[in-house]
């Protein structure tokens, strides 16, 4: 099989493109620098995230984006990514797909959506209780019917036996697909499943034919046969007869050029998760009611066996994230005393059941003390939900933390439980949770005090067991002040309360932490990296790490991904680290020792970065002058962007000298 791995934009600024992945890595975010950019998205980071590809490997990280990266709607770090998994960065939304379509029976082809008039089509809906093959109560057929269900019984207890011992999700959607063929004359069928938001997480489709040629063409579904479906207790036929001028007004039929459609819902006790979707071109061999009964016999033995399998899905990954958390101590890195005392408080925080609130800056490692807090408490072996307050939209927030009825809004077709319930008997980690709006903050507050809620829409009373820990970077205390944040609900979360410290203010561990990011990204990028030279050390300690542990982690990864040796030289860091010049120097020596004719000589590399230090120093001040004190006139005299001349003088230690000047 061939490797051709892509991205094919389904929405958002780039929505129809498609992005061939090279063999070198790829950084994603609206900077210009990076290999794949575009600038019209505000939740769009200036590095928002990083694909490595390796061994046939590709591996998704995020680079501490604000809005988050999402993998088949699931917040991500790192994972590594599958083909057909569907990534959403910002507003927009790609499918990965990592050979071509036709290789593989595996394979997705993409699925178009086509608006018709449902009033145009004209259609035949039959519930699960009318299915003679479900209701043994159901009255005889004549003979012709009994001998095709005779056929079709077959089918179904061929059917039955084999997908309940398969427990791979698209094994299980392609096999299902075969079997369906074999019973119903459909040309094209897809198994078509939902997200929260109605979103295709996952779209597997099959052709009878073998033709390569029809394998490429889009595959075009009737949105009103779509959005019937659902909402019918069973299936949906729909056959396009050529003297029927009001049928052949069915746009979406004709664009996809079928005589015949039928669809047929998934679902469970809950919810609604996904559709069986066949279409033929065929006039002589067009659905019957007799095939509508078939397939959602069909559709209600395969939504068992499709859960099943969507739910061992979800354990494995699951299973895989709790295996890379499990060391909690082994990445909380770090003695400095300010690590000693967050690790006191931990051990005091888990046993109880209390809130705790943890504060401080991004990339401080928040999330990480709130799953230590869990993981060594008596709930570690129930669920630890964490949202980001931040990253949902506004109209979505209020029913992924209390969950919806069905009904209550405009696309809720089923009810659905919040964050806070399924979290039941465990933790919730409320990360953000300065954003929240005030309704919001009220509703949350109410939760707290009561241990109870009712989903949007509903009335009744949940009772609910959850620990919630909440962290936040903002100054709560002066969002008070100013009426962004409710002042009870602040003493409600701070029941418990640490702030992780800065990492310059563990310099002590800038080391212990670069150490073991080395071994981790040496491993996972299989690079030979041995060590960091003594020069590079000093570099790492004197810098003032603005973007705390996270920041140290993407430099460390970044250094071993481009060095040329099999140790880390300062020239494999960031300019900005080069640059940068405390307000008290720290002494980076010029010199060492270089009596051994093989000692690296060291003294001409430091006097020529000092030289260029000194010398960007000077061209500044003489931009800054010749602007008379004007700082956009002087980043336009030297042609950088404002941005760039504030990192360059924050880096270079130059706001006591243009004070002084001024």
């Amino acid at each position: 099989m061939n490797i051709h791995p892509r991205l094919i934009f389904l929405a958002g600024p780039k929505k129809g493109e498609t992005f061939l992945i090279p063999d070198s890595d790829v950084t994603i975010g609206r900077h210009s620098s990076n290999l794949l950019t575009w600038d019209d998205d505000k939740l769009f980071s200036r590095y928002h995230c990083q694909l490595v590809r390796g061994n046939d490997e590709f591996i998704l990280t995020d680079l501490g984006s604000r809005n988050g990266t999402f993998v088949n709607g699931i917040p991500i770090t790192q994972v590594t990514l599958g083909h057909q998994d569907t990534i959403k960065i910002g507003n927009s939304l790609a499918l990965f797909l990592i050979h071509e379509e036709g290789e593989d029976d595996s394979a997705s082809a993409l699925v178009g959506i086509s608006d018709d008039d449902p009033n145009s089509q004209s259609t035949i809906f039959l519930s699960s209780a009318d299915s003679h093959y479900l209701n043994a109560t159901k009255p005889m057929v004549d003979p012709t019917t009994a001998i095709r269900m005779s056929k079709n019984l077959q089918a179904l207890l061929q059917l039955g036996q084999e997908i309940h011992s398969i427990r791979d999700m698209n094994a299980l959607q392609q096999r299902l697909l075969e079997l369906i063929f074999t019973a119903i004359p459909a040309e094209r069928g897809a198994i078509l499943l939902f997200g929260d938001e109605d979103n295709f997480v996952s779209r597997v489709i099959r052709f009878r034919s073998e033709n390569t040629a029809e394998k490429e063409q889009q595959m075009t579904i009737s949105r009103s046969i779509l959005q019937r479906a659902k909402q019918a207790d069973g299936g949906i036929l729909a056959i396009r007869v050529e003297n029927d001028l009001s049928l052949q007004q069915a746009l979406s039929l004709q664009s996809s050029g079928a005589h015949s459609v039928m669809a047929a819902r998934l679902a469970n006790s809950s919810e609604v998760f996904g559709l069986i979707y066949l279409d033929t071109t065929n006039p002589g061999q067009s659905f019957d009611e007799e095939h509508l009964q078939l397939l959602i016999t069909i559709a209600n033995l395969a939504a068992g066996a499709l859960e099943t399998a969507r739910h061992i899905e979800h354990l494995k990954k699951e299973t895989e994230r709790l295996q890379n958390e499990l060391d909690m101590d082994r990445k909380m890195i770090g003695d400095s005393p300010a690590m000693k005392s967050v690790r006191t408080f931990i051990a005091r925080a888990a046993p109880v059941t209390s809130t705790v609130l943890i504060r401080g800056g991004s990339g401080t490692g928040k999330e990480l003390v709130a799953r230590a807090i869990h993981q060594n408490s008596p709930r570690a072996n129930k669920p630890f939900i964490a949202i980001n307050c931040a990253a949902l939209p506004e109209n979505l927030i209020e029913s992924e933390l209390f969950g919806h009825e069905k009904g209550a809004f405009t696309g809720a077709i089923s009810q659905k439980k919040g964050k806070f319930e399924l979290a039941d008997g465990g933790t919730i980690f409320l990360d953000e949770v300065g954003e929240l709006k005030p309704d919001l903050q009220a509703k949350l507050l109410r939760v707290l005090q009561e241990s109870e809620l009712e989903r949007v829409g509903g009335t009744r009373i949940i009772k609910l067991n959850v620990r919630v820990i909440a962290a936040t970077n903002k100054d709560l205390e002066t969002a008070i002040r100013i009426g962004e944040f409710r002042e009870d609900l602040y003493y409600r979360l701070r029941v418990l309360s640490v702030t992780m410290p800065s990492l310059k203010e563990r310099q002590g561990d800038i080391l212990q932490l670069a150490g073991y990011f080395l071994k981790k990204y040496a491993e996972e990028c299989k690079r030979p990296i041995k060590g960091i030279s003594d020069l590079a050390r000093l570099y790492l300690q004197n810098y003032h790490w603005p973007g705390n542990v996270r920041e140290l982690e993407n430099v460390l990864e970044r250094a071993v991904v481009m060095a040329e040796s099999e140790i880390i030289e300062h020239s494999d860091l960031p300019a900005e680290i080069l640059e940068y010049e405390p307000a008290q120097n720290h002494s980076v020596p010029k010199t060492q020792d270089t009596s051994s004719p093989t000692a690296p000589r060291i003294f001409e590399v430091t006097t020529f970065h000092e030289a260029v230090k000194e010398a960007k120093k000077q061209i500044i001040l003489n931009a800054f002058e010749q602007a008379g004190g004007n700082h956009s006139g002087a980043a336009k005299l030297l042609g950088i962007h404002s941005n760039n001349l504030h990192r360059l003088i924050s880096n270079l230690n130059l706001k006591p000298l243009l004070k002084k000047e001024s």
